[in-house]
């Protein structure tokens, strides 16, 4: 589990909810940071509560369809997320659409907000460039965590043991030549992103187009913003003005986020 007991355990004091509420939403962090699916020893060894507590949670979360049961006797997330999945990731959309309006004017490149999924990441929500050349996500679409700019800054922000739970879950293909292709290279890179506050996306989803993503502080659930643009016009100099601006419009969209 990628929290340790003392965060996650839903024995301690309730904040200020029901319990039993709090308790079930626990559980399904837990199955969320596990990359979808665990099992109910992992689960049990991750909380302080007795077993029968946590059958009853969890029986209570499939008869809702927020949770189903695995053939092998494991848990997943339910079909009954997707709807509630869908709806909050367009009000995150929306909360973060005027600051990609302004990226956009400041910078006159495409601009991006996306969020974890899973093993995935998915765009919430895109403003795009008025210019000719530029480029266009569709807002819904899922990629790879180590291979976008958006997924390797959220990835830099997560412990190391969920990126490779994440990574061994879904993947590593290498779309360009310039794509990362190992767990090694991609934690060499998450380091770098750490030092340096931001990711870059050289080429290695599409030859030709660069990316600058910054994750959101301290989000309520992990997401990214991020402009990208064909390499001829997104290059260092674009990178010195595009990453402070980026930086502030993440600080900007955290603090509506706490303030919603």
């Amino acid at each position: 589990m990628s929290r340790n007991a003392d965060e996650k355990s839903p024995n301690r004091p309730a904040r200020g909810g029901v319990q039993s509420v709090e308790r079930a939403f626990d559980l399904l962090n837990l199955i969320a940071d596990a990359g979808g699916h665990t099992t109910l020893s992992e689960l049990g060894a991750a909380v302080d509560l007795p077993m029968p507590t946590i059958h009853r949670l969890l029986k209570t979360l499939v008869g809702l369809g927020a949770v189903r049961q695995l053939p092998d006797r494991g848990y997943a997330l339910g079909p009954g997320l997707i709807r509630l999945g869908n709806l909050a990731g367009e009000q995150l959309g929306a909360i973060a659409r005027p600051y990609l309006r302004t990226l956009v004017q400041d910078l006159s490149e495409s601009a991006n907000v996306a969020v974890l999924d899973g093993d995935m990441v998915v765009y919430a929500d895109q403003v795009p460039s008025q210019q000719q050349m530029r480029m266009f996500t569709e807002v819904g679409r899922r990629t790879h965590t180590h291979d976008t700019g958006v997924g390797k800054a959220i990835l830099a922000g997560l412990p190391a043991e969920q990126v490779r739970r994440i990574v061994e879950t879904a993947g590593m293909p290498t779309p360009t030549s310039h794509s990362i292709g190992t767990i090694e290279e991609l934690e060499a890179e998450l380091e770098r992103i750490r030092q340096q506050g931001y990711a870059v996306d050289e080429q290695e989803q599409e030859l030709g187009v660069r990316c600058f993503a910054v994750a959101v502080p301290e989000a309520p659930t992990p997401m990214a913003i991020s402009v990208s643009g064909p390499t001829s016009r997104v290059d260092q100099k674009f990178a010195d003005r595009a990453v402070p601006l980026l930086q502030a419009a993440a600080a900007k969209i955290a603090e509506e986020l706490r303030t919603d």
